[in-house]
C-alpha cells in the first residue's frame, strides 16, 4: 500500500498492515511520485 505525501495513508489502514514504512527526503525536495516511491522502497527491500 503506498500513500499520498501529504497524509500517509487512512488510519485504518495502516492499522491493517504489519509493517510501514517511510522515505526520507532532503530538504527542499517537495516529494516523490508514487512510482518513483514504489521503485525506492522495493531497491530496499531488495538489497536487505
Amino acid at each position: 500500500v503506498l500513500g499520498s505525501e501529504g497524509s500517509g495513508i487512512r488510519r485504518l489502514v495502516r492499522e491493517r498492515c504489519d509493517v510501514t514504512a517511510t522515505i526520507p527526503i532532503l530538504p527542499g525536495m517537495e516529494s516523490l511520485n508514487v512510482s518513483n516511491a514504489a521503485a525506492v522502497a522495493l531497491y530496499e527491500l531488495r538489497r536487505s
